[in-house]
């Protein structure tokens, strides 16, 4: 019955579903506001440097509210501290079809960052609860390609509703986004419940799939009842006191830098050193993103199934990203079959681990704080988010002619993935804990 319930579709791939349904629609608010933007610059007279500020800006409150959301979600559940996220950057993002001034829009995007920034932890934490240990990867992995398939898509459909619908306009585009968030709150509530039991009480989940969730739990519940347990009272010390984590948030701050860092100048890159007008642009800033969701799901398959561990996969990312993004900026005008292809091999190993990483926490350390630990070091990490565009952009060497080389940057984005490759190597990933239950249940043995 229990393997019957690990082949078969179960309520959890509906709950999870329903989670990569949310974060497109969480996706579909941000990358709103970054393909609007040169229209928005016009209308609001902004100068670049404020264009500058207002997309970094998001970053720094996004990566703030990673931490509050982990500890939020593992005091209050993840359920609420979802549906505030949603209702907070549904409102938003209806509010930033009126914008009239910079500083309106440096409160909104503030705004955005807060709210959006509660919504990633909260997810993860959910599918720590609805997926036992061995299926964490693939869940992690599938649940990483919304933020894959929202670039390949959102541009795309919100361009055509506001030339078709609105004659080019963008301000009531933003109206019409808070449709999607109306219906994510509703999805939220009527799919999504912190833990398995509150479905299975409603009648909604079957008792062969709980106990397939729940085999881990019930090992520690006979492990607490015996005397082995090790895991009871769990506090964040646990993480904070294991070098392994901050490797861990390192590797994440690199891992995001290079992603967008590349994101955020790529449709730059594309126009100003290789000459690729609007139509060519899209098509390549697009192919990308349809690899990484390959690549994605590849990497949580990985993990799970072939290597059974993050680190291998991680190495093979970084490595594999080192050549490709310093041959991607040192490319010359003109060799477009080559600029695809290495566009390709970019999406391919920069999202190659993206799955699997965030599966390191979950099966490093206990369920009870693992909401906190990914709190931490996300909200670290994104700080890469934050710091990589601005970098970048003192990088970009301006030619007397105009023109624009993004050598360097590539080169510091390189190095990133350099720096990333090496936090894998020194890893750790046993669970913590392991040794002591270990000593544990040989001491067990002996008084027996």
């Amino acid at each position: 019955m229990q393997q019957l319930a690990k082949k078969a579709w179960g309520y959890r791939h509906m709950v999870l579903v329903t989670l990569w349904l949310l974060y497109i629609i969480n996706y579909f608010d941000r990358l709103a506001v970054l393909t609007f933007l040169p229209f928005i610059q016009e209308d609001l007279n902004l100068t670049p440097v404020q264009v500058g500020q207002l997309a970094s800006v998001f970053f720094f409150a996004y990566s703030l509210a990673q931490v509050t959301a982990g500890f939020l979600a593992d005091k209050i559940g993840p359920k609420k501290v979802m549906n505030i996220a949603i209702i907070v950057f549904t409102l938003v993002t209806a509010l930033t079809g009126m914008v009239k001034s910079f500083g309106q829009f440096i409160a909104l995007r503030i705004g955005l960052g807060l709210g959006e920034g509660h919504h990633f932890a909260p997810a993860l934490r959910t599918i720590n609860n609805w997926f036992p240990l061995a299926e964490r990867g693939r869940s992690v992995s599938f649940f990483t390609t919304s933020w894959a398939v929202a670039p390949a898509i959102v541009p795309v459909i919100i361009t055509t509703v506001s030339f078709y619908l609105f004659g080019g306009e963008w301000r009531p585009v933003f109206y019409l986004l808070a449709i999607p968030g109306l219906i994510g709150i509703f999805i939220l509530w009527y799919f999504v419940s912190d833990t398995p039991k509150q479905m299975l009480d409603k009648g909604r989940l079957k008792q062969e799939e709980y106990n397939h969730i729940t085999a881990e739990s019930q090992e520690s519940i006979a492990d607490e009842e015996s005397g082995t347990s090790q895991v009871k009272g769990v506090s964040a010390s646990i993480f904070l006191r294991d070098p392994s984590f901050y490797l861990y948030t390192l590797l994440l701050f690199c891992q995001l830098a290079v992603y967008w860092g590349t994101t955020t100048w790529l449709t730059t890159f594309l126009v100003k050193q290789h000459g690729l007008n609007i139509k060519e642009m899209g098509l390549f800033a697009s192919a990308p993103y349809v690899v990484a969701i390959l690549a994605m799901l590849l990497g949580g398959w990985l993990m799970d199934k072939v290597l059974h561990r993050m680190k291998p996969v991680g190495i093979i990312a970084y490595l594999g990203s080192i050549p490709v993004l310093w041959l991607l900026g040192s490319l010359e005008k003109g060799q477009t079959g080559l600029l695809l292809g290495l566009l390709l091999l970019v999406g391919f190993f920069v999202n190659l681990n993206f799955g699997s990483v965030y599966a390191y926490l979950q099966k490093r350390y206990p369920k009870e704080v693992v909401g906190r630990a990914t709190g931490i070091s996300n909200g670290i990490g994104q700080l890469g988010s934050f710091v990589s565009p601005l970098v970048a952009g003192y990088l970009v060497k301006v030619t007397v002619d105009g023109a624009q080389d993004f050598g360097n940057v590539f080169i510091f984005f390189a190095l990133a993935s350099a720096v990333a490759a090496t936090c894998a190597l020194l890893l750790k990933e046993e669970k913590v804990g392991a040794s002591l239950s270990s000593s544990t249940q040989e001491i067990k043995k002996q008084i027996l």
